[in-house]
């Protein structure tokens, strides 16, 4: 399984959950019963599936949050999700204390999230 995992959710979230130790889920989140979680390669099909307008552009002020998936322990699982891909979800808060990294969100010109070529390393 890939060694890093990642959350997107707005800053506002984030930034409440910073304060409260604790990322209990967005709504999506919370009627599953796990908070969603992204390995890399997921991540631009999860943006531009949940995170996108029905105009096609990329939603601003997001947040995406780099966790190691070993330090999440056993309450990560890897589900069959979307097009029978395994997801990483999480069945317990998501500790802010764990975030390797955080990163802000940007939109292109034509509404598309950017997405740096980094995501795998930490």
């Amino acid at each position: 399984m890939p060694r890093m995992v990642y959350k997107v959710c707005s800053s506002t979230d984030w930034c409440e959950a910073k304060r409260s130790g604790a990322f209990c889920g967005s709504p999506d989140d919370r009627r599953d019963g796990f908070i969603h979680l992204s390995t890399a390669d997921q991540l631009p099909g999860t943006l531009e599936r949940h995170f996108s307008g029905p105009d096609g552009r990329g939603r601003p002020g997001l947040v995406l949050i780099a966790f190691e998936a070993d330090a999440l322990g056993p309450n990560l699982r890897w589900e069959t999700a979307r097009n029978g891909a395994l997801f990483p979800h999480l069945y317990a808060p998501l500790e802010t204390k764990a975030a390797v990294r955080e990163t802000a969100l940007e939109v292109d010109a034509a509404g598309r999230h950017i997405l740096h070529g980094d995501l795998g390393e930490c």
